[in-house]
């Protein structure tokens, strides 16, 4: 360290200042401030942030019940389109009564279904430009929820009637049972699950 004489010229002591208070300076670290700690992800509800009208929402919310209604008719269509020719089989004859009554049934269970899952489209021409949408969004859902129920209920009879055919009645009974419990589970049990440990989160 330079002593800092009366003598020394000014611009000889700034220097001194310069060598001996810079480094010292740069060599002391800075403190850093700790970093926060890690937050937990908010759940956000995307309908909450929605930005829409009350009259949106419902558009919105009968354009998704038409979207659903089209992945199911799909199912509906290759269903009848079966139960139809299987009438004009040449098997048809040999059929017990106990088959034809479960193909009666499928048939019927296959057509009422269909019928409801095509309900929204003439419920909303007739009731067209009558500021009715609030009444259309929820017969539609009703419709839809209905056509699903009797949809599972016509693939049931279709499968006891091939099983039948196929395995034998007890066997064709146990498997239906079984694949009838597994469409409830999925098209039921489920959403009621999660619909009842997730909570209302508002009528969208």
């Amino acid at each position: 360290m330079t002593l800092d004489l009366p003598g020394r010229p000014a611009y000889q002591r700034r220097y001194d200042w310069f060598q001996n208070e810079v480094p010292a300076r740069r060599t002391t670290p800075r403190p850093v401030a700790p970093a926060p700690p890690p937050q937990r992800p908010q759940r956000v509800h995307a309908e909450a942030d929605r930005d829409e009208s009350p009259d949106q929402r419902l558009h919105r919310n009968y354009a998704e019940i038409l979207q659903e209604v089209r992945v199911v008719q799909t199912g509906v269509q290759l269903l009848l389109a079966f139960l139809l020719t299987l009438a004009f089989t040449p098997r048809f004859g040999s059929l017990d009564e106990f088959q034809r009554s479960t193909y009666v049934i499928a048939l019927l269970l296959g057509a009422a279904a269909t019928a409801l899952l095509i309900a929204p489209a003439p419920l909303h021409r007739m009731i067209w430009q009558r500021r009715l949408k609030y009444h259309l969004v929820r017969a539609s859902s009703t419709f839809a929820l209905c056509g699903l129920t009797l949809l599972m209920f016509a693939l049931g009879a279709s499968i006891l009637l091939i099983l039948d055919v196929v395995l034998g009645r007890d066997s064709a009974v146990v498997l239906t049972g079984g694949t009838l419990g597994w469409f409830c589970l999925w098209w039921y049990a489920v959403p009621l699950y999660i619909r009842g440990t997730q909570g209302a989160r508002g009528h969208r």
